[in-house]
């Protein structure tokens, strides 16, 4: 029995998706390190190393290459990271993508090409991860996915996204009950929005903050430790009797309608 059950001190964790020091994926890797856990750390491509690299070194973070489209680039990284680690407790996937011309358009109006590479990247780059990650994790542990409200319902100028990410927490569902038998727990975490690299690429995304802001029972928007903070609870131990849910982290925004 874990006598600390609410730290993450000796456990070693694959996190991916940083794109700079406001990325939801930063924000897990620096506080896992500072829990004492062991973080492997992935960016998009060499050109995305130089900005993100002086922000994870100084932690004591390895910052590697992965781009999830690249073919071998999941496998390289999964095998980089067991090989430094020897074994994998926790897995955060932070990784969303479409373009932006689908993005900012309707839904009806769609490509073929962009609803599926969208859908590859953000929800079924998540299985591939898991499939890789599974025989390193031994012992169980945790596999996380970054979802938002408009998987539920249906939110302005978020476009395909919605659906995309309404099928990742479909994804999340299946994975917890396939893996559950070998004691590895998945969820999906909802953060509000807040001022990320992706969410930039949303249309009018100020005004999309202030509706949350003002909808929202605690009346302000979430912080990037808030959202950090939930993804390190649903690794340690104390979470070990959860699995299959999608959990939000947006001062309230979901319960108001």
């Amino acid at each position: 029995m874990n006598l600390n059950p609410f730290s993450l001190a000796g456990k070693k964790g694959l996190i991916l998706g940083i794109a700079n020091d406001s990325s939801i994926a930063f924000g897990c890797a620096r506080l896992a390190r500072r829990m004492g856990a062991e973080v492997v750390a992935s960016c998009q491509g060499e050109k995305a190393r130089g900005f993100v690299e002086p922000h994870t070194r100084p932690l004591g973070i390895e910052l590697i290459s992965c781009d999830v489209q690249a073919p071998g680039d999941l496998e390289a990284a999964v095998a980089h990271a067991a090989g430094k680690l020897g074994t994998l407790d926790f897995v955060i996937h932070s990784i969303a993508w479409a373009p932006l011309a689908d993005l900012h358009g309707e839904v009806t109006d769609s490509s073929r090409e962009g609803f599926a590479r969208a859908m590859d990247i953000s929800c079924h780059s998540f299985a591939r991860l898991a499939r890789l990650c599974v025989p390193h994790m031994p012992a169980g542990g945790s596999l996380l996915a970054m979802s938002y409200l408009g998987s539920n319902e249906a939110v302005p100028n978020y476009g395909l996204m919605g659906p995309v990410k309404a099928a990742l927490e479909s994804m999340v569902r299946y994975l917890a009950m396939e893996l559950g038998p070998g004691n590895i727990r998945v969820h999906a975490v909802s953060p509000g929005p807040i001022l990320t690299r992706a969410g930039s690429g949303i249309a009018d995304f100020e005004t999309l903050m202030a509706s949350a802001r003002a909808k929202a029972p605690l009346r302000r928007l979430v912080t990037l430790d808030e959202i950090a903070q939930l993804s390190a609870f649903l690794c340690m131990d104390a979470a070990s009797g959860m699995s299959g849910q999608t959990i939000y982290v947006d001062a309230g925004v979901h319960a108001m309608d």
